[in-house]
């Protein structure tokens, strides 16, 4: 069944040490590593269990960023979806353009200046469902903003999501979209007001968030390979939740079941 539109179908890693992000991610999230292929610019893919993960790109001269994990939504029409971007307040910073037989992919600026990836399905889905709790797959994609109700407005109108709100208070107001990937439809990713703690001077971000059997030693794993703890982990009411940032400084988070 195909995924809806705006429901995230796959991540990758921009790194600038794609060796070491092989060694780091194989042992904190158990994932193994395919050779990279010259045909798409050294890019390689992640597979748990076998199955496809994520992907990983070695950092390209000019692009301006690095060592930053990257989050695509399903569209079944990319160029249209270009265009709600840009009729919703959105940038093109990369057009559509086809990867090969695989798919269609863009990434564009949502008017608060997140960066997200447009994936066109081809021959390749992406990932799959999300949540699942299987340990090394995606559990959760969020985004960190300022502009919690300008954002939701956004991705409602450009990208096609249906919003639900989880909470809206002043303390904790987050807003997300819902999958049945799984069977029953569930939160697969959100919005989250981040008035209240993202440091002055920081922009907005999508974050990913992925399963393992202990978030504690996913993160205890992660330093013992010269990564950073940004948060200890604690217990949520959607599971123990911890974060870091591997070697080379790109973010990410781990989640346990309670």
């Amino acid at each position: 069944m195909a995924q809806a539109n705006g429901v995230p179908c796959w991540m990758d890693l921009l790194t600038s040490d794609t060796e070491r992000a092989r060694e780091f991610y194989g042992r904190v999230l158990g994932w193994t590593a395919a050779e990279a292929s010259d045909e798409f610019g050294g890019y390689f893919m992640f597979f748990a269990d076998g199955a496809p993960a994520a992907g990983c790109m070695p950092t390209q001269p000019g692009v301006g960023i690095a060592d930053v994990w990257g989050t695509y939504l399903t569209e079944d029409d990319a160029d249209t979806a270009l265009a709600r971007v840009a009729e919703h307040g959105g940038a093109v910073r990369v057009p559509a353009m086809p990867v090969a037989d695989l798919g269609i992919q863009a990434i564009v600026e949502d008017p608060s200046g997140a960066r997200i990836g447009i994936w066109q399905p081809g021959t390749f889905p992406g990932f799959g469902p999300v949540g699942t709790g299987k340990p090394g797959t995606p559990a959760w994609f969020e985004l960190h903003t300022r502009e919690h109700a300008g954002s939701v407005a956004f991705y409602r109108d450009a990208l096609g999501w249906q919003p639900k709100v989880l909470s809206d208070t002043d303390e904790f107001r987050l807003t997300a979209i819902e999958d049945d990937g799984t069977g029953t439809p569930q939160p697969v990713a959100g919005i989250m007001d981040a008035s209240g703690y993202l440091p002055a001077g920081e922009g907005p971000r999508w974050e990913v968030y992925l399963s393992v059997d202990s978030a504690d030693k996913a993160l205890q794993a992660a330093v013992e390979l010269g990564g950073t703890v940004l948060r200890e982990p604690e217990d949520t009411p959607y599971g123990r939740i911890g974060s870091a940032a591997d070697p080379m400084g790109a973010r990410f988070n781990v989640v346990s079941r309670l």
